[in-house]
């Protein structure tokens, strides 16, 4: 959940790496700090700040000149936010500077083995033990020094790693979170995301759990943390520095909602077959045989891939008829669960590298299961790991709240249970009317986007509310859950949601005028449930904000959403949320990118 980025070359480094964090600031944006050295310098030069990496730069001095460095932006975990605590850490003899993503587990037992032999803490950070393990080592290589320190360290970690002896190299390592090299002309880089490296370098590796790297300038090894050789071959990334800008918008979050007509036909290329009215999905590795002796379907993400993973599990017990549920991969491993060999596991991450979803993929695999990944960043751990799956094409995705890869997350799902259910029991006449509902999907969503003054306008009125609830029945519950997570996210309004259904068993003692309700009425079997809904709602004096297909008689305010098949419905109803939730927070004043207490790939437990 932090940003790592280095460089070793001729280059003035600095100026790279500050450029690098700004990239990356949307992975951790409470504090920041850089450390530079030369093959001429004398030492480590380092330079820390509390806040954001404006107030890292405004700090670093004219005259800070070197050619080799690492830089960090953080999102804490062990310490509160302070220039103390933020990274890089170094030892006392200022000979050795860590950059550390991820959280040590046996941190206190090895402090305290420190501080019993003399070693003094300058932070309240877990990544500082890693500092002084490597300082302590005896070992004559750097390489050696990290390998030994890394042998007792328990836990996550994607580390860089300068040491002043050896101003020639930056040794790097990876478990549970990610870290990628950039390979370049007579330079390289580093950082936990491409985004970082895309306006120098195309050309990557991956490192993988268990892999460290060495770089200089003009070459770059990649070994095990035992010491075994691996090879590693560079992969063009296919996204371009430009998908990484604003665009003339004023948000990231602005500008990824707007793209997401787009996006969906990007998912949507290539894969229709028109002639057997199904999809190419050529990369779930899962020939006809074995799907139809799929059993059950066990979706696993946390967040908005959750709330993705409940629509996709609808869809296929829809389309597919085969028996499908969602449920939070954070919880899942820790409920020690009959893994069933008829089961298809399905492990939903935008970034392809969230740790609770990767740590069950591995478990699930380790027990011998079929796991599918749904994941938008191509060669991503989770990507790797699974035995095939689909990729959402989303284009890259900056603000750290999620929108247009949830929109084609489920796109993608729709995709997966109309290949199932083709194979199984689902008609040529039904593929053929899902097909076309997929085909209008990207005019539809441009439809709803050029209703946002409207949308606006009723986001301005409802800002002052301290609360709201947002309800949905069958397909339109996931809807309300994550429309309900988008508004929390980024305009800091508490807000819950709940089955429709659910309402007269608890919730509707809380509905008063003060507390506006959400409702998600798609005009669909369950229309008239959903009306008797709100006229609950309305005998008790509160407010409705109906998102719905037609005009509702009871809603207060209605936002009108074109109709598709009611299986694919559920994709179009949360886009006007979306937008919703954004002009709620800009009303407000949030800072929509980066909202507190959050950032955009969690790669920590």
């Amino acid at each position: 959940m932090c940003g790592i980025v280095g460089y070793i070359g001729k280059r003035d480094v600095a100026p790279l790496l500050l450029e690098g964090l700004q990239r990356l600031e949307y992975r951790g944006y409470d504090s920041a700090g850089i450390v530079i050295t030369s093959p001429k310098a004398a030492g480590l030069k380092m330079v820390k700040a509390k806040g954001r990496v404006r107030d890292l730069e405004a700090r670093v001095p004219k005259r800070f000149a070197g050619t080799t460095g690492i830089a960090h932006t953080r999102w804490a975990t062990h310490g509160a936010p302070s220039d103390i605590n933020s990274h890089p850490h170094l030892d006392p003899e200022n000979k050795v500077a860590v950059v550390h993503n991820g959280i040590v587990d046996n941190a206190a037992e090895l402090r305290a083995k420190l501080e019993a032999d003399g070693v003094v803490f300058a932070s309240e950070t877990d990544t500082e033990v890693i500092t002084h393990l490597i300082a302590r080592s005896q070992a004559e290589k750097l390489e050696e020094k990290v390998r030994e320190a890394l042998k007792v360290v328990e836990g996550t970690y994607g580390i860089a790693v300068l040491h002043a002896d050896f101003s020639d190299r930056i040794v790097v390592a990876r478990n549970g979170s990610p870290v990628v090299l950039g390979i370049g002309e007579k330079e390289m880089f580093v950082a936990s995301d491409v985004a970082a490296l895309i306006s120098h370098t195309r050309q990557v590796v991956t490192l993988d759990d268990g892999e460290m790297a060495t770089l200089k300038a003009d070459d770059f090894r990649t070994y095990t943390t035992s010491g075994t050789r691996t090879t590693a071959t560079p992969e063009t990334v296919e996204w371009e520095a430009a998908s990484y800008d604003m665009g003339g918008h004023d948000t990231y979050m602005h500008k990824e909602i707007s793209e997401q007509s787009d996006a969906v036909d990007r998912v949507l290329r290539g894969r229709i077959d028109e002639k057997f009215s199904t999809v190419h999905l050529g990369g779930l590795n899962l020939d006809a045989r074995e799907a139809r002796g799929i059993r059950r379907v066990k979706i696993l993400g946390c967040g908005t891939s959750y709330h993705a993973g409940m629509i996709g599990a609808g869809l296929i017990e829809n389309l597919a008829r085969i028996p499908a549920d969602a449920e939070p991969a954070s919880e899942f491993r820790y409920r020690n669960p009959v893994v069933d060999p008829d089961t298809l596991y399905i492990a939903v991450s935008q970034s392809g590298e969230t740790y609770d979803v990767l740590a069950a993929v591995q478990e699930l695999k380790r027990k011998g299961a079929r796991v599918l990944g749904v994941v938008n960043v191509v060669g991503s751990a989770i990507a790797r790991e699974a035995d095939g799956g689909v990729y959402v094409h989303a284009g890259p995705e900056v603000c750290v709240v999620s929108t247009k890869c949830f929109t084609n997350t489920v796109v993608a799902f729709a995709l997966l249970a109309l290949h199932l259910g083709r194979i199984r029991d689902l008609s040529v006449s039904d593929g053929k009317r899902i097909i076309e509902g997929l085909r209008k999907l990207p005019a539809q969503i441009s439809e709803i986007l050029e209703g946002e003054a409207e949308i606006k306008k009723l986001a301005e009125e409802y800002a002052g509310a301290k609360s709201m609830m947002f309800i949905g029945r069958v397909r339109g519950y996931p809807v309300a859950l994550e429309a309900s997570l988008k508004l929390k996210e980024i305009s800091y309004i508490h807000a819950e949601a709940y089955p429709a259904s659910e309402l007269k068993h608890g919730p509707l003692a809380l509905i008063e005028p003060a507390l506006p309700t959400v409702a998600i009425v798609p005009d669909d079997e369950l229309l008239e449930k959903n009306r008797a809904a709100l006229e609950e709602i309305k005998a008790r004096s509160g407010r409705i904000l109906a998102v719905a297909h037609r005009e509702q008689e009871k809603a207060d305010h209605t936002i009108i959403v074109p109709k598709n098949e009611n299986e694919l419905d559920p994709i179009l109803m949360g886009i006007p949320l979306q937008l919703f939730a954004y002009h709620t927070a800009l009303a407000m004043g949030r800072d929509i990118d980066k909202p507190r207490n959050l950032a955009k790939s969690v790669t920590v437990e």
